[in-house]
């Protein structure tokens, strides 16, 4: 099938649920995108800051930028111009540089915290206690320049389904507790970023917004050798 044929299965697929696709082109090719962008997708994934960069310059203006992949604080400042969502922040210090880089260049930058909800150490993210702890904190009420507007988390890299399913679960679970509890200016929970290409089914069940597919749109990575 065709990238623009794959698109065009996912979002029947994603019709009834409350998910969009974000396209995920890291090591992709411009011209994959361009086919992508012809049948109608415009939000897309990268994870690598310079490929990002290189990527926004070269295609279409109108393009939806996510930074999904782990994010350095010296990298920053290279995206903040223009970059759409950050799903990634795992950190108060990262969320601090976002915030003075967004300022730098007179724009609020729309953020999701990562949150640790997988059986592996290999995952970033916060912890629950640590997560309240900071949106209730003063520091989180002086970035001003951010806004925090959900949550994203990453299963357990495993065939069991049902462990999967939990950990999904239990995001949705903290999501609306935030909702609930935890009231500024700065914070609108309204995202939930969870489900990749292997387990964005269970994802849509549980309640995920946004879902982060590549190898089943554009085909195997393309590393370079």
């Amino acid at each position: 099938m065709s990238i623009a044929e794959n698109i065009t299965l996912f979002n029947k697929q994603l019709e009834g649920t409350s998910a969009r696709l974000i396209a995920v082109s890291k090591t992709k090719p411009n011209e994959d995108l361009l086919q992508a962008y012809e049948s109608g997708q415009r939000a897309f994934g990268e994870n690598k800051v310079q490929e990002l960069v290189a990527k926004a310059e070269a295609l279409p203006k109108d393009i939806e930028w996510h930074m999904i992949g782990h994010l350095q604080r010296n990298k920053v400042k290279y995206i903040a111009p223009f970059v759409s969502l950050i799903h990634g922040v795992d950190s108060e210090r990262l969320l601090k540089e976002i915030d003075k880089q967004a300022a730098k260049n007179e724009r609020i930058i729309n953020c999701l915290l990562q949150v640790h909800i997988a059986e592996e150490d290999t995952k970033f993210g916060f912890d629950e206690a640590e997560l309240m702890a900071f949106l209730n904190s003063e520091v989180f009420d002086q970035l001003s320049h951010i806004r925090v507007i959900g949550l994203m988390g990453m299963a357990t890299n495993t065939d069991n389904m049902e462990q999967v399913r939990k950990e999904f679960a239990s995001l949705k679970k903290l999501s609306e507790k935030i909702k609930n509890e935890v009231e500024k200016s700065n914070l609108e929970m309204k995202e939930l970023s969870m489900g990749m290409t292997s387990d964005y089914k269970i994802a849509c069940e549980e309640g995920s917004t946004m879902i982060r597919v590549g190898s089943a749109i554009f085909g195997a990575r393309n590393y370079p050798v």
